[in-house]
């Protein structure tokens, strides 16, 4: 793992990741190759992967690499398969006790061949000692339904009468580890389904569908995996006990819409003042912290302006912090700062909603980051900031070049109010 990944500093970082590795035969094809070829590639990104998980932070990594179904597939691929998983037990023995990581295999093992199951049982068994270290789950022939079947079976052979949730949890493939239930779940190749993976044990895990094939999955992708799960409110059917934003949308909606308009700031007032009335609303600050942001805001306006972009991004970055310290929130001031600058410069000057792609995907990133939220949260709120920046470039422009006239104007301010209004709405339901 490169040393330039690391995870910013208040990270929630999962005790448990899960993965169903997804797309090698696709990848495969779409590259002229043999599935078996994909296969290969795919335990060479899992590799990575699984030594990333332990460098972020997480103590069990499982993944899925051959179902109860995969019987099904043609016997040359299945070899291949087999072969895999020779080598990757040959080679990662002396990592798993350098690490200190027991390997710990999920499913079946009387349909496996000998001698894969022999040493599967052999290391397991010397490496048993690290499970309060770090586990690495291997699931093969494994199926969520045939665990369950497995452990009511072996229940009725103990001759138990009366059992409850943990005597029942002692009879699955994850009995004794530390972190038995996934805290997120992942899923490869843009396949939204968990096809019965840990059915009993993800009944609260966050979900994680990743679009590309598992050969393309880097540790970077890891990386953004695990901030947006951070971004997640977990209550596991109880109450949030993350503190709300109290923000009113119409009223937040309002300031922002005239911040915009320099012209419909009420006489007497200093701009300055004026952010520091739109910061006090928006993040609830206190008066004086809110005038120190407001100048820090309006230093990165200014060098916008000047096209200086580098250089808001410093400012933002004091912006951010001070909002960050005051508020107790895990968000790294570097990077949302420079969403925030990236974002404003996406969007400077377009004067419609094609060709905004690519800042709706910064928006995203930016808010989830700030509002702490998943980026599927974040998605409406996104777009719904983008339009209001349009229909504000489209209001801007005719009042600049004096086309159409001030009507035509007025109307672009009124829509631009609306979807601001829309989108601190959308940004409440999330964070309220």
């Amino acid at each position: 793992m490169p040393d330039s990944i690391s995870l910013p500093k208040g990270t929630v970082v999962p005790d448990h990741v899960a993965m169903i590795l997804d797309g090698n035969r696709r990848w495969a094809r779409a590259r002229g190759l043999e599935p078996w070829q994909g296969h290969y590639y795919g335990f060479k990104a899992v590799e990575k992967l699984a030594d990333a998980s332990r460098k972020l932070g997480v103590h069990t990594f499982t993944v899925w690499a051959f179902s109860t179904e995969n019987w099904d597939r043609p016997q040359i691929e299945i070899d291949a398969i087999m072969n895999i998983f020779r080598r990757a037990l040959k080679e990662k023995e002396k990592e798993f006790h350098r690490g200190r990581v027991a390997l710990v295999h999920l499913g079946r093992k009387d349909r496996l061949p000998p001698d894969i199951r022999r040493e599967l049982t052999r290391i397991e068994s010397e490496t048993a000692k690290y499970i309060g270290h770090n586990v690495f789950n291997l699931a093969v022939d494994y199926g969520g339904r045939d665990e369950i079947v497995r452990a009511t079976q072996k229940i009725i052979d103990s001759g138990l009468k009366i059992i409850d949730d943990k005597t029942f949890e002692s009879f699955l493939d994850t009995a004794n580890q530390p972190y038995p239930n996934p805290d997120l779940f992942i899923r490869t190749s843009g396949e939204q389904r968990t096809s019965g993976l840990l059915p009993w044990q993800m009944v609260y895990s966050e979900f994680y569908f990743e679009t590309e094939h598992l050969p393309d999955f880097t540790p970077e992708k890891l990386m953004e995996a695990i901030l947006d799960y951070s971004r997640r409110r977990r209550r596991f059917g109880g109450n949030d006990t993350v503190e709300h934003f109290h923000f009113d949308p119409k009223v937040t909606a309002k300031l922002e819409i005239q911040w915009w308009r320099l012209r419909n700031i009420p006489e007497g007032i200093d701009f300055k003042d004026y952010a520091m009335k739109h910061i006090k609303e928006q993040f609830g600050l206190s008066t004086i912290l809110a005038l120190q942001a407001a100048g820090f805001l309006m230093e990165a306006v200014i060098e916008e302006k000047k096209s200086k972009f580098d250089k808001a991004a410093v400012t933002m970055k004091k912006f951010y912090e001070l909002v960050r310290d005051e508020l107790k929130l895990a968000f790294e001031p570097k990077i949302v700062a420079f969403l925030e600058v990236e974002l404003d410069r996406e969007l400077g000057g377009k004067e419609s909603v094609e060709g905004t792609f690519e800042a709706e995907e910064t928006a995203k990133r930016f808010y989830a980051e700030v509002y702490r939220i998943s980026l599927f949260q974040a998605a409406k709120a996104a777009h719904l900031r983008v339009l209001a920046a349009v229909e504000r470039n489209m209001a801007e422009a005719a009042h600049s070049t004096g086309s159409g006239s001030s009507r035509f104007a007025e109307e672009h301010w009124d829509k631009a109010e609306v979807y601001l209004q829309k989108f601190y709405s959308a940004l409440k339901e999330r964070v309220a």
